[in-house]
């Protein structure tokens, strides 16, 4: 099974790689996570060129089904967000 990349482990891969301390490579990693954030959820997009783009957009409400009751019911309106690879990067997953 593959092991996912955690906050903590790009936390780590930096601090190895600069002589900066741990503490200060957290909040610098925690910094950009809140610019991002902040970003989406302002503008609703955000795009890291190389790497791809992040997008939020609305989505309209919907009728659903309970599967246990078999009722009907109407979902909430709700915000959806994506991730789409830019060429490059994509060219560089799929050579």
């Amino acid at each position: 099974m593959k092991k996912t990349l955690t906050k903590a482990d790009i936390v780590e891969a930096i601090y190895e790689e600069t002589d900066k301390n741990r503490v200060d490579v957290k909040n610098v990693v925690e910094k950009l996570l809140d610019i991002m954030k902040t970003a989406i959820k302002k503008d609703r997009a955000l795009l890291i060129s190389g790497f791809g783009k992040f997008e939020c957009y609305d989505k309209a409400s919907r009728k659903g089904r309970n599967p246990q009751t078999d009722e009907t019911i109407t979902l909430p309106p709700r915000k959806v967000m994506v991730f789409r690879l830019s060429r490059k990067f994509r060219s560089e997953l799929n050579p």
